[in-house]
């Protein structure tokens, strides 16, 4: 199928990101190289590797992680449609950590001297560049505050919720009818720092609590006000508006 351009993307018209210029899309249709698909567990970006371009995930779910030389992994954060990839290789001669897909997915490919361009040419998009990598900064702090300090049942509270709040504001219906949800226990685990058998358990002591509810890979919320004192979330979960590059 051929390349969306920038300026027919779907994501653009959602209440989640922000409005661009006619100018401001010209620009990144400049940038633009053109479109990847990969299919579910394929692997975007190698730990260590070199000279790699930025990306925007357009469609499907991924994950950015790291992992020790037993092959122990941490995930890092989820990838949802709008996110931009490959910021913290840009800042370094070599990936520091991996990108590997949940779903099938396509992405954005950019050219590698899109972020030195965006700033150059676009102070305002530079900025947006920097927002973003500060919010992905912030969520993995969220997920370090999870992993040295709350239980599993907390752990998994907060996740379920950011995730399906994230979802949602990707749908039309804001997940009234549910939400995608394409992880299995083990990529849960690994983002938590749980084992398998705990994450499991916890699940369903919450399912049976009424709290949320798992089925043909699709997550429903129960009570989210009830899920949120558990986490100790700081805010309803929400996305803010964000820039989409």
């Amino acid at each position: 199928m051929p390349d969306v351009p920038c300026a027919n993307c779907p994501l653009r018209t959602l209440p989640l990101f922000i409005e661009q210029s006619s100018d401001e899309q010209v620009l990144v249709q400049s940038l633009k190289k053109r479109e990847v698909s990969l299919k579910a567990d394929a692997t975007l970006v190698h730990e260590g590797q070199t000279d790699t371009p930025l990306y925007t995930l357009l469609e499907g779910w991924a994950f950015r992680y790291k992992t020790l030389s037993d092959g122990r992994r941490q995930i890092l954060t989820f990838l949802l449609p709008g996110d931009f990839i490959g910021v913290q290789q840009k800042m370094g001669d070599s990936a520091a950590h991996g990108v590997d897909t949940l779903t099938e997915a396509k992405f954005c490919v950019f050219q590698r001297d899109a972020l030195w361009e965006l700033h150059r040419r676009s102070p305002t998009m530079g900025f947006n560049i920097t927002w973003l990598t500060a919010h992905e900064e912030s969520l993995v702090d969220d997920t370090l505050l999870s992993v040295g300090r709350r239980s599993a049942e907390e752990r998994i509270a907060m996740l379920l919720i950011l995730l399906f709040k994230r979802a949602a504001a990707l749908q039309a219906d804001g997940g009234v009818q549910g939400v995608r949800f394409p992880l299995t226990q083990q990529h849960i685990a690994d983002g938590l720092g749980l084992s398998l058998v705990h994450t499991n358990k916890t699940l369903r002591k919450l399912e049976r609590r009424g709290l949320h509810h798992l089925a043909d890979g699709r997550l429903y919320m129960r009570d989210v006000k009830a899920l949120a004192r558990l986490a100790d979330l700081y805010g309803d979960g929400r996305p803010p508006q964000r820039p989409l590059v």
